[in-house]
């Protein structure tokens, strides 16, 4: 009989001893640093157990800041509570991320909150008013309080403006047996400043800003999944303090920290070692920023290439928020110089947001009044990065619009 290609694996020591808990979407019973941010949750929807309306919520911060975790440990706990009160507490969680049309999200609560195949909503073909209506049914027909997180709300909302709240906010206004509050998580900052000021006013009732985490609540964090998920005495004195230091530079960011910490365990056990170092995390660290961002960057369409070369350029000419105008106009230089027709100008939007959803650039779109809606965009590429080499080197055809000269206007 022929060896298996994976025998040689299966005996051996890992040093890990529980993987999971290292990876984010880990909720682990006690979330360190999230005292305040727990209990702003807490106070709100304790009226839920009361057969109250809590108040709608949006949580800030930046990515890796407890708030998906925060949020669903106080759910969790919610419902653990209201089912020993014999209170009715439903909690459904989208992420409008995947989910990212009004139509799906509807669909989606709504199907959440049945389990008879005959009031699901169908994947496509509903009038949006009729999905809204099964919704509005499932919920009447289960009776009590509704808590609807929608999860990276603000990539919805830019994609498709805020349509989809106003329905939402409102049906506390038309539920007779039934109350809903809407939990709104999102990265931006500025989110508000996107949403229709009746909309703001509905579901900013209580905000809860996440503040970064410093670098010793974050060895903190990792000390508690360390125990958990790695050997005892296999961390070398340091690797810890280093992981956390780096992630404290990017943020405050804890999941970075985590994948630092799991990738430098991991290095060493596929090296067959015994000792995670310091050089691991290093090594880490590298594989982390270069590997994930390298392939990506080099394999993009060559006209997504172009147009992030546009933003790229503009940076260099101390431009900051950058407008899709202003990035169009240098992408039609880049054009000249690489002998190609450029394409037209409401494709460009279509292109930045897809360089936003790799994770290349930031697209934020900001009110202007009665003058309509304006894009914010900037790079978040790694500084160590040098995306115009890994463009050159990865397409012939970007060598001569590098190699071009720009004389670019600075803005008044």
């Amino acid at each position: 009989m022929s060896r298996n290609i994976f025998d040689h694996l299966l005996g051996n020591d890992s040093l890990f001893t529980n993987k999971e808990v290292l990876h984010h979407g880990f909720i682990p019973g006690n979330l360190p640093h999230r005292e305040n941010e727990i209990e702003s949750l807490v106070h709100n929807l304790v009226e839920a157990l009361q057969g109250q309306i809590p108040s709608n919520m949006i949580l800030y911060g930046q990515p890796g800041l407890g708030k998906t975790a925060v949020t669903r440990h106080v759910c969790k706990q919610l419902l653990q509570r209201g089912a020993t009160l014999g209170r009715t507490i439903h909690t459904v969680e989208v992420n409008c991320c995947s989910v990212d049309t009004k139509y799906r999200v509807l669909a989606q609560l709504a199907n959440e909150l049945s389990d008879d195949s005959r009031k699901q909503v169908p994947f496509t073909g509903w009038p949006t008013d009729k999905v809204l209506e099964r919704l509005k049914e499932n919920m009447e027909s289960l009776g009590g309080v509704h808590i609807f997180v929608l999860d990276e709300i603000d990539h919805l909302v830019k994609r498709h403006g805020d349509d989809i709240l106003y329905p939402l906010t409102s049906l506390n206004y038309e539920l007779r047996n039934s109350r809903c509050c809407v939990i709104g998580i999102t990265n931006d900052l500025n989110f508000t400043e996107m949403l229709d000021a009746r909309i703001a006013s509905r579901l900013g009732s209580e905000d809860v800003a996440f503040s970064p985490y410093n670098s010793k609540q974050i060895e903190d964090i990792l000390m508690q999944r360390a125990r958990a998920g790695v050997r005892e005495g296999v961390l070398e004195e340091g690797v810890i303090k280093l992981c956390s230091a780096l992630a404290a530079q990017e943020h405050g960011d804890a999941r970075r920290a985590l994948d630092l910490l799991r990738v430098a365990v991991q290095k060493a056990d596929v090296a067959g070692e015994e000792i995670v170092s310091t050089e691991h995390v290093r090594i880490a660290q590298n594989q982390l920023q270069f590997d994930q961002m390298t392939p990506v960057i080099s394999g993009l369409p060559f006209h997504q290439k172009l147009v992030l070369y546009s933003i790229l350029l503009n940076e260099s000419n101390g431009l900051t928020n950058i407008s899709t105008g202003e990035v169009y106009s240098v992408y039609q230089l880049t054009c000249q110089n690489a002998s190609t027709t450029p394409l037209v100008s409401r494709s460009i939007g279509n292109v930045i947001n897809n360089l936003d959803s790799l994770g290349l650039v930031t697209s934020k779109t900001t009110s202007l009044g009665r003058y309509g809606r304006s894009n914010r965009i900037n790079t978040c590429i790694p500084k160590n990065i040098n995306a115009i080499s890994i463009m050159g080197e990865s397409d012939e055809a970007m060598k001569p619009v590098i190699n071009a000269t720009y004389r670019l206007q600075s803005r008044l």
